[in-house]
């Protein structure tokens, strides 16, 4: 039998633990997976690309434990009542090949992406920071705004989104959650107004489009950027200039990923990045000077789903009530016998029933 998880089950761990308090605990596995990071078998997710979306699968695997994740991006389906993105994974033994949890990872994949960005900008933002200004309103916001006002201590949200819609439903959202009545959140009338004063940047937007939602002149000095939304081949929210720029020190997951999915796909080849992993391990510093302006392409690493999925059978086990299980994997008599097993034994029982 395979332990699995499903939306009701991550409803009620958030509802019970809290989604600040799920997020925080998931960024610790984050960090510690990410230390152990040249013990990772590595690979950039293989992707299956269309005019509407894409649809990946991202593998990876430490020698003892092999995780995957499902997950697509169709950013039209909104128009259709349908979410932009559904993933689930697999977490499984690498002694014997059985799969050991079987999870959505739609909704979990939300709070993996926002811990990623609080724990890289609590290694990369200067350590006052307090005003974030947060463009693109939809489905992953919410997560973001509660894990940086957790892990970073956010008091300000500068909110814009094309559609006011989108603005009003993250305001409505966060207006109703008892842990962040000390945070102030501002309006914005564009990307401009919402990121002038910002101590941190954060780009969430959909659109499958080189897209120009950050312009140099919107840069500060000290700024951090944490640019969430460019994810895939031809999809970009930062103005190239602000790349190339001297004094902006770019920190990305996975480099061979990074160059054909992130915003350094704009860049040259062999444009000098940071991994995350080095700036953990001490190989690198995240940010020189006060002054100095960093940015985090994040486009979300097969490693993060790995953690996540660690945490979720961690928390799973210490919930007995949670613990479901399905029979997704054959118990035989004689493992030699799949057939007579599996299919011989539900034949003899249709014909006692007859």
């Amino acid at each position: 039998m395979v332990d699995y998880v499903g939306i009701a089950d991550i409803q009620h761990l958030i509802e019970e633990v809290g989604a600040g308090e799920f997020m925080e605990r998931l960024a610790a596995h984050l960090e510690a997976d990410y230390r152990r990071w040249s013990a990772f078998e590595k690979s950039a997710r293989l992707a299956s690309h269309s005019s509407v979306g894409v649809i990946e699968l991202m593998p990876i695997s430490d020698g003892g434990l092999y995780s995957f994740k499902y997950v697509n991006g169709h950013p039209k389906n909104t128009s259709q009542g349908l979410l932009t993105v559904t993933a689930f994974g697999v977490l499984a033994d690498v002694s014997t090949g059985y799969p050991l949890l079987l999870s959505e990872l739609t909704v979990t994949t939300a709070l993996r992406t926002a811990a990623m960005s609080a724990l890289a900008a609590k290694w990369m933002a200067r350590p006052d920071s307090r005003s974030m200004a947060l463009i693109g309103n939809g489905a992953q916001s919410e997560f973001q705004a509660i894990a940086f006002h957790r892990m970073l201590g956010i008091r300000e949200l500068r909110l814009y989104d094309v559609d006011p819609q989108a603005t009003a439903k993250l305001t409505q959202n966060l207006r109703a959650m008892p842990e962040l009545r000390d945070i102030s959140l501002v309006r914005a009338n564009s990307a401009a107004e919402a990121a002038r004063g910002a101590d941190i940047i954060t780009t969430v937007t959909a659109d499958k489009r080189n897209a120009v939602i950050v312009t140099p002149e919107m840069i500060e000095p000290g700024m951090h950027l944490n640019a969430v939304g460019g994810d895939c081949p031809g999809k970009t929210e930062l103005h190239v200039d602000i790349l190339k720029r001297q004094d902006v020190r770019i920190v990305v997951e996975y480099e061979p990923q990074s160059r054909i999915e992130g915003e350094i796909q704009q860049l040259a080849s062999d444009s000098p990045v940071i991994e995350f992993a080095d700036v953990v391990n001490g190989v690198q510093s995240a940010r020189r000077s006060t002054e100095e302006i960093t940015l985090f392409d994040s486009v979300g690493f097969a490693l993060e789903d790995y953690s996540a999925l660690r945490f979720l059978h961690e928390l799973i086990g210490e919930r007995p009530e949670l613990c479901r299980q399905i029979d997704l994997v054959p118990e035989l008599d004689d493992p030699k016998d799949l057939f007579g097993g599996t299919l011989g034994k539900r034949r003899a029982r249709m014909r006692r029933a007859a």
